[in-house]
């Protein structure tokens, strides 16, 4: 009897034991991988920077923030003109890529700079600031010379400098309609103008773009063609993959 009963005594542990150690090893790799999923979280990849009024404030600071460390660092005197493009990424905090042109004795120049930030550590570092081009190498595109007014421009299509603010606007523009266009559960983001031209005619104008776009993990490019009219709106004309 005493062996039958610590025989069944034995297994009613192991019963009990048994369903215990399975769920106590289910809840630790739930817990294992809801802690590799917020590590992996924590690093994103480039995104545009949000727009609004605030934002751009902000971002106009951090340029002008990263032209002053780069003059004291390089004893230069660049002087902050404007933003051309900003992007983000999240890291330990956030990591701006921002494009910005600035006065180098005298002549306007396109500079990348990657400027990393800690708000709650009233953090701010400057990662990075490189030489990206010269402004007026191709002639800059101006509201009148994308339909306003035709008169003083050559007839037929020209080259057009990829950083003009026109034509950043018509990207964004042709990526936004694009998104809406697109059962794509992935935004679309602008990744880069490859190439731009643009055409006056009468009082309107064609831009037409190669831009290379990034959805999830996949990168695409896409032939575009936008038009903008005198009252400065834009419309996605044609769309189609640039398979070059």
């Amino acid at each position: 009897m005493k062996v039958e009963r610590s025989i069944f005594l034995f297994c009613f542990s192991v019963a009990i034991l048994v369903p215990a150690v399975v769920v106590v090893s289910q809840i630790q790799s739930q817990e294992e991988g809801f802690i590799c999923s917020t590590n992996m979280a924590t690093l994103g990849g480039i995104h545009d920077s949000h727009s609004s009024n605030q934002n751009t404030a902000d971002i106009d600071n951090l340029a002008r923030f990263a032209i002053q460390e780069h003059n004291k660092k390089e004893n230069t005197l660049f002087e902050f003109v404007r933003v051309v493009k900003a992007q983000e990424q999240v890291v330990a905090g956030t990591l701006h890529h921002i494009t910005l042109e600035a006065v180098d004795a005298g002549k306007k120049k396109l500079y990348e700079a990657k400027v990393w930030v800690k708000p709650w550590m009233n953090f701010k570092e400057l990662q990075e600031f490189k030489h990206a081009g010269d402004v007026g190498d191709t002639p800059a595109l101006t509201p009148s010379d994308l339909g306003v007014k035709k008169d003083g421009h050559s007839p037929g299509w020209q080259a057009v400098p990829t950083h003009d603010p026109v034509v950043q606007d018509a990207a964004h523009h042709a990526v936004k309609t694009i998104q809406q266009r697109s059962n794509s559960l992935f935004p679309y983001e602008l990744q880069e103008i490859v190439h731009a031209k643009a055409e006056v005619i009468e009082e309107s104008a064609k831009i037409d773009m190669v831009l290379k776009v990034k959805r999830g993990d996949k990168e695409e490019k896409f032939k575009v063609e936008v038009h903008k009219n005198n009252e400065g709106t834009f419309h996605l004309n044609q769309m189609e993959p640039d398979r070059s």
